[in-house]
């Protein structure tokens, strides 16, 4: 892909209760998979850069690991605009 930052300038132009729309729909995707799912150890269909599939228990940490950073990174800035510090 030229444009490796597409989706984050894409979303610049769109309509804040879109994107909040289309999060909830990509979270309630995400959680009907699992649900579908036979364990943990069930692999994806795409692949990594090297070609090996990842397993669900994977993308699932990673999924929470993502989550704990942004939800830390909306904290900073919260902090940064209103100065309260919380525990």
């Amino acid at each position: 892909m030229a444009d490796p930052d597409f989706d984050f300038r894409l979303a610049l132009e769109k309509d804040p209760d879109e994107l909040r729309r289309r999060y909830r729909d990509a979270c309630n995707r995400s959680r009907q998979i699992t649900a579908d799912a036979r364990d943990l150890d069930q692999l994806s269909v795409s692949t990594a850069v090297g070609g090996k599939p990842f397993t669900l228990r994977w993308m699932l940490l990673h999924l929470i690991e993502e989550t704990a950073r942004h939800a830390g990174h909306a904290d900073l800035l919260r902090e940064a605009i209103d100065g309260t510090v919380g525990e």
